[in-house]
């Protein structure tokens, strides 16, 4: 039978591996980071100019039109050169373009400010010019005050702000060492917490609450560039579990130069912190901060994350004061927007749906309420809770939906199998559109959705497009991320169903399911995986392909391959190691097989304390069973990887090689956590074709 490469879409010579990468896996063209303006007249947003185009401008929405409100590329001086520190905020936050990439505005926005290169820009949504801002040094992360006169900005870890007409450049707080940075936010706030920010103006202008963090505790770990001896190392400090955090504080920094710090509580009440067999009540994570209307506050966390104080700040005294205390058995978890609903005195219903999974408050128009929630593991929308009429649910196409407010508009950003829209919303009527420039695919995602098993596990199926059903038993690759955080089995377009549908036509069955520990299904399916993050999540994979397997004949089950990056790629290690009977060969991209060296905010959370629950770590990690496999494997590691460590696979190898175990590595010099390198990116998912081919006899 002949298995063909192409689709009736394939018409250039160009594959989807290679406008994979060129596209930045379909990111390029996709308008992002939308702001609102309070009277609803204005969207700022960053789009590239097309889906190949790796630069971003700023953009404005008016009037029913969009506009260029900036292009990096028509400013004096915009360069490549961008500050370490920015490099590594992008790197967290995951970003794949270049030029503006994140701004910020005034209150009314009128005004917004960005870096570029280094350097400090700022510009009106009038249209004038933007002009340069004169620093100190290279900026990374300006805020501008609410009234717009004012710019802050960081640079060598010191706090500075100054005027909006480019006068009175001035310091504010200086790093007292090295170590020290104002106005930055640690690794695992970052990486783990998802803490954006790290500093925020008070809604007077005349402050600011900032984070101080202290990384003079943490280990230092050295990354070489094997391609490149002469390179000296980089240090990082890094926080790996069981081992010391950096230490964070908050300070209000007045404009004239005076600082208080803010009086945290350094730990949680023993009678009333949950029980376990690893306790730790020190506050050592700073989750949330910032002012509102209210005043300024805080969110703090213990170090074993299941104490969370929240806090009401005097920014006279600095006082915190706790408003709300709250505790869990495993590990808190935090809803975007929530502490802002509660601050504003409103709150959701008594009488939410039991079905009903919220994934995020975005915000009130008056007394409603506008939320995202899942009440189908596979879609997510957009609903409203008011009082008098209860829950509304405001997107009706299966996708997966959110949306950002401001006075009677909303900006609705929906993702379906057909596409991406983004519609502006006045009053509930359309006001027009932002477009949407990601190219489309050349191939065309043709998903099977599927509930599998008793615990109805979400999985979605993708058969070659030629193939015809009966005539011919097709080998099994499953695709899954599987871990917290993520979903791949969504009915919302997404470079997943792209990639899986080109692999389904180079002859595969190929499978994505999301199991225990995925969002979407509620807290107890998502604190299954407590104390244990492969026995379940491995379970539900193996039941899913065999609940397959026995309703497509088609599905060979002798031939079953699997292939993931990240969480998804210790998750296919793992399969070969534990599961040979269902999987038969792997490839583990960036895969975190030695779970201690992960950090602690996101490994604690799950695992506990290594030192205090070894027999989690045991359990979890690879390396320690690396004696087990059977199957072929091959490693793939990006060698400049500081979240997922180039230790990680090197670790597993030699306890592989130690083990007397075969197995292939594949190093990808340069590359971080995200490969999109064209010529990397695109190479890379056609070898896991040839590796998986070879190996189930494809």
């Amino acid at each position: 039978m002949s298995t063909p490469h192409t689709t009736e879409k394939d018409t250039t010579s160009e594959d989807l591996p290679l406008q994979f990468a060129r596209t930045r896996r379909f990111s390029l063209g996709v308008p992002k980071q939308f702001t609102v303006s309070p009277d609803g007249e204005r969207v700022l947003f960053v789009r590239t100019a097309d889906g190949r185009s790796p630069v971003s401008s700023l953009w404005l929405h008016e009037n029913g039109a969009e506009r260029i409100l900036v292009d990096p590329l028509s400013l004096s001086g915009a360069g490549d050169d961008v500050p370490e520190a920015e490099l590594i905020r992008r790197e967290r936050a995951r970003e794949t373009s270049a030029g503006i990439v994140a701004y910020a505005t005034d209150a009314a926005v009128r005004t917004v400010v960005f870096a570029l290169s280094g350097a400090l820009w700022i510009a009106g949504t009038d249209g004038s010019a933007p002009r340069a801002l004169p620093t100190a040094g290279p900026a990374v992360d300006p805020r501008l005050s609410p009234d717009g006169t004012l710019v802050s900005y960081v640079t060598g870890g010191a706090l500075h702000v100054v005027r909006a007409d480019g006068t009175g450049e001035r310091q504010l707080a200086a790093p007292e060492r090295p170590e020290v940075t104002y106005g930055l936010a640690d690794h695992a706030s970052a990486e783990s917490i998802h803490r954006e920010a790290s500093s925020w103006w008070s809604p007077d202008g005349g402050a600011l609450l900032v984070v101080r963090a202290d990384s003079a505790p943490v280990q230092r770990w050295y990354l070489s560039d094997p391609a490149h001896p002469t390179k000296a190392p980089r240090t990082m400090a890094y926080p790996a579990a069981g081992t010391a955090n950096a230490e964070v504080s908050l300070h209000l920094v007045r404009v004239d130069g005076t600082r208080i710090p803010v009086r945290l509580p350094r730990s949680a009440d023993l009678d009333t912190h949950p029980a376990g067999a690893w306790t730790d009540t020190a506050f050592e994570y700073i989750v949330e901060a910032g002012w509102d209307a209210v005043g300024a506050f805080a969110t703090v966390q213990t170090r074993d994350q299941r104490t969370a104080y929240r806090l009401a700040i005097d920014p006279e005294t600095g006082e915190a004061e706790v408003t709300i205390r709250q505790h869990d058995d495993a590990w808190l978890e935090f809803l975007p927007g929530a502490t802002g609903l509660a601050r504003s005195g409103l709150a959701l219903g008594a009488d939410l749906p039991t079905a009903l999974d919220v994934r995020a408050v975005l915000g009130t128009v008056g007394r409603t309420v506008y939320f995202t929630a899942s009440d189908e593991p596979t879609e997510t929308h957009v609903w409203t809770y008011a009082p008098e009429e209860g829950y509304v649910r405001l997107t009706e196409e299966p996708g997966v939906h959110t949306a950002v407010l401001g006075g009677d508009t909303v900006v609705l950003d929906s993702r379906t199998l057909d596409g991406q829209t983004v519609t502006v919303l006045r009053d509930g009527k359309p006001a027009g559109r932002i477009a949407v420039l990601a190219e489309q695919p050349l191939v065309t995602p043709r998903p099977v959705f599927l509930v599998l098993g008793e615990r109805e596990l979400r999985t979605s199926l993708y058969l070659p497009s030629w193939h015809k059903e009966g005539s011919a038993k097709l080998p099994v690759v499953v695709h899954s991320y599987a871990g917290p955080g993520a979903q791949t089995v969504q009915r919302g377009n997404g470079w997943q169903h792209a990639v899986n549908q080109w692999f389904a036509e180079q002859g595969f069955a190929v499978l994505s399911i999301d199991g225990r520990g995925t969002p979407g299904r509620g807290v107890r399916w998502r604190k299954a995986v407590h104390g244990d993050q492969l026995t379940p999540v491995l379970e539900d994979q193996a039941d899913a392909v065999r609940a397959a397997v026995e309703r497509f004949w088609d599905l060979d089950g002798d031939r079953v391959g699997i292939r993931g990056w990240s969480f998804g790629g210790y998750l296919a290690a793992a399969a070969v190691l534990h599961r040979p009977d269902v999987f038969h060969a792997a490839v583990a991209g960036a895969a975190p097989t030695d779970l201690a060296l992960y950090d602690t905010h996101w490994k604690e959370r799950f695992l506990g304390h290594p030192d205090v629950l070894p027999q989690n770590y045991e359990r979890c990690s690879l390396v320690a069973h690396a004696h087990k496999l059977t199957r072929p494997l091959l490693l793939v590691q990006g060698m400049a990887d500081d979240n997922v460590v180039p230790a990680h696979m090197l670790r597993f190898s030699q306890a592989l090689v130690a083990a007397g175990r075969l197995h292939s590595v594949l190093p990808l010099p340069g590359e971080t956590h995200l490969v999109t390198k064209e010529g990397v990116a695109d190479t890379l998912l056609r070898l896991n074709v040839e590796f998986l081919k070879k190996s189930l006899n494809a």
